[in-house]
């Protein structure tokens, strides 16, 4: 199966700051070690990313790159890996096709894996732009809860994605514990 990861507020700590270099880049206690567990089953990992801090000016691709080396190094030291990373380096304004809740960046994703479409793919994210674009993909969504995932969780009581149950995880590694004891899948 393949899942799709948001990175920030899902695999890395996020609290609303921009995270600008690979040093600021700190993972969430357990969700490297979910992924490699993730992967160790058969199944294929890719992220999708906002990453308008490059547009605004707060760190460049190299920086990014700096921090998606550190990400997949780490992944790899645990006997998994992260099969591709597609992000969207531009300003909210810029009126691009690939920044979420657009579907421009799961579209980079079919496409490096050849998929006809997503269906039947994972998109976890902790923000209702990851939500809706998984959704508007093909994929089924899954929230969690760290990052923006309570606040995102509170906003989804009161309005619903359309069309779509969402399930709600504590964290990757709780998804990832419900995903392979087949618990609800």
């Amino acid at each position: 199966m393949l899942i799709i990861l948001d990175r920030d507020g899902v695999i890395n700590e996020y609290d609303g700051n921009y995270i600008c270099s690979a040093d600021e880049w700190i993972p969430i206690p357990g969700s490297i070690a979910a992924i490699a567990r993730l992967c160790n089953a058969g199944h294929r990992v890719a992220i999708a990313t906002n990453q308008s801090g490059i547009a605004r000016g707060f760190y460049d691709t190299d920086g990014l790159d700096a921090m998606h080396d550190k990400l997949e190094q780490l992944v790899e030291a645990e006997g998994g890996c992260i099969d591709f990373i597609a992000y969207c380096p531009h300003h909210p304004d810029d009126n691009c096709s690939c920044r979420k809740p657009l579907t421009g960046l799961l579209d980079q994703i079919r496409a490096h894996f050849h998929l006809d479409s997503l269906e039947g793919a994972l998109m976890v994210g902790d923000s209702r732009k990851d939500l809706e674009a998984g959704h508007a993909a093909g994929c089924h969504p899954i929230l969690v809860r760290t990052g923006n995932g309570q606040d995102t969780e509170r906003h989804l009581d009161a309005r619903p994605i359309p069309g779509t149950e969402v399930a709600i995880y504590d964290n990757l590694s709780k998804f990832t514990d419900a995903l392979l004891s087949a618990e609800g899948w």
